[in-house]
């Protein structure tokens, strides 16, 4: 059964709207999560309304990626334009996570930042493009699963989608982000021997180790980290974000398990988080030969970085100037699905409306009038990259 049609062609702040209003938790944060299903269905039945060609492909039993085209009259350059439609939980927010409420020029409601504004802006922006006859096809991927495991825009690539260039819509403050960093996960068991509370010559404190070996992991992060940087990004840094332990007060912990993350620059990777753990380690050692640890790379997603003066972002710079609304070239803190198009040989920046302190969060809104401002820079780039009908790209 299809969902009820009733968003404007080419409104994108009545479908923003619609998107806030379903319920698109990601499964992973929370058992009750239904998934991104009833979003993936309404922008479907949306897009297919406003004259898209629409599939649904489903990754994930009752998630489905929406893939939508449009143009395509040949001789100009492709682009995907890609966004995501699963959320985070919405515990502890303090205003109706689906209400899709309207206020002070903002629009509220889980998703609205990050990222279902984006999502409305660009596919309003596609249609608008579209209208005028374009040379080159817009590809609409509206995935699943960003904000776990990004398995939405893995398969989508697994597929063999591609393009000449793409546009992730993540929250910028209608910043160009040619840039942003990546992250490194890694596990860190740290041994010791257990022992009665009163025996202090037989136990081994497995936690006192892990401290030591976050003392000098700190120092790291203090004294060496911030020596690397990127004229965009800034410098890379490192934190622990998980101690655990098994044991109680009167016994001394046979081990203490740490997760680290290291959030890494264009041209560093989850290697090096792991030679800098060993480092720490072996100056803890030095100190006290007892200490023993081991790690373990988990979660790793590469950075971002596509150049400053690359087609796609002077065509968007240029395009943005002429709706009045200039936009900076600045790096994102966060990581975005714009690695693995751009590691496919696909050229991908982040652009769009909201800001990305507010995903998350507690209140969670968009200035409505990003969206309005990005539906347009957006449309004109895409007349701009793609072309008019007929034409060659680059006669």
């Amino acid at each position: 059964m299809q969902p009820d049609v009733s968003v404007p062609p080419g409104d994108a702040v009545a479908l923003a709207r619609a998107l806030i209003a379903c319920d698109s938790r990601n499964p992973a944060f929370a058992p009750d999560a239904p998934g991104e299903g009833a979003a993936a269905a309404l922008l479907a039945a949306t897009l297919r309304a406003w004259g898209f060609t629409v599939d649904l492909i489903e990754v994930a039993p009752g998630r489905p990626n929406v893939l939508a085209r449009i143009g395509g009259g040949h001789g100009g350059r492709s682009l995907i334009l890609n966004g995501h439609l699963d959320t985070v939980g919405v515990d502890g927010m303090t205003h109706p996570p689906f209400g899709a409420e309207l206020g002070d020029g903002r629009l509220y409601g889980r998703g609205s930042c990050d990222m279902k504004a984006g999502v409305a802006a660009m596919c309003a922006a596609a249609l608008r493009a579209a209208a005028t006859g374009l040379g080159g096809e817009v590809i609409i991927t509206a995935v699943i699963d960003e904000e776990w495991e990004s398995a939405g825009t893995r398969a989508l690539l697994e597929l063999g989608v591609t393009a000449h260039a793409a546009i992730v819509t993540e929250p910028t403050r209608l910043a160009i982000c040619p840039a942003h960093r990546g992250f490194a996960w890694a596990d860190v068991l740290v041994h010791g021997r257990a022992a009665h509370g009163s025996r202090y010559e037989l136990g081994i404190d497995a936690i006192t180790h892990a401290g030591m070996l976050l003392a000098e992991l700190d120092a790291h992060q203090r004294d060496v980290l911030p020596s690397r940087a990127h004229p965009l990004l800034g410098r890379a840094s490192l934190h622990a974000g998980t101690i655990t332990s098994v044991g109680s007060l009167s016994a001394y912990p046979s081990s203490c398990r740490v997760g680290i993350e290291r959030r890494t620059l264009p041209g560093e990777s989850g290697e090096d988080l792991i030679r800098e753990i060993a480092a720490a380690g072996a100056r803890v050692q030095a100190l006290h030969p007892n200490f023993r640890a081991e790690t373990t790379l988990g979660l790793v997603q590469q950075p971002n970085e596509v150049a400053s003066d690359h087609p796609l972002v002077t065509t968007l710079a240029a395009a943005a100037a002429t709706q009045h609304a200039p936009a900076p070239i600045e790096g994102l803190s966060c990581w975005t699905d714009a690695a693995l198009l751009t590691a496919a040989g696909i050229p991908a920046i982040c652009y769009g409306p909201g800001d990305i302190a507010l995903a998350h969060a507690a209140e969670e809104y968009v200035p409505v009038d990003e969206i309005t401002r990005a539906t347009a820079v957006l449309s004109a780039f895409i007349i701009a990259w793609c072309g008019p009908k007929g034409v060659a790209w680059g006669s």
